[in-house]
């Protein structure tokens, strides 16, 4: 008796079926990030400890860079880009704002493609 025996292996890319810029967060912070807004996400990133990432939340357009607005506590720290003239769109694709806020309260974002 002859058994016949056939293995499909399939490698998919993740970026195959994306409709939107998916981008999370990093905590790269000594702070917890009680809630991170995003620019114009409709939902804030909530409860984010030091070294945390988030899920990735979609977006139809997005940058390198974005209104970033974090609070920790009572504190407020914000990041304000002024405008996104002469700056290319992303791609679809998975992308990380890794996000510290320095002593002196500036929110500094590091961009990583994942």
């Amino acid at each position: 008796m002859v058994f016949l025996a056939t293995i499909t292996l399939s490698c998919t890319d993740r970026d195959d079926d994306l409709v939107a810029v998916n981008i999370r967060i990093k905590n790269a912070s000594e702070l917890v990030f009680d809630s991170v807004q995003v620019g114009e996400a409709e939902e804030p990133i909530t409860a984010l400890n030091p070294d945390d990432y988030s899920d990735y939340q979609e977006f139809e357009t997005a940058y390198t860079y974005a209104f970033i607005q974090i609070t920790s506590g009572e504190e407020i720290f914000t990041l304000q880009p002024i405008d996104f003239v002469g700056e290319t769109p992303l791609p679809l694709g998975f992308y990380t704002y890794e996000l510290d806020v320095t002593d002196t309260g500036e929110v500094l974002l590091t961009f990583v493609i994942d």
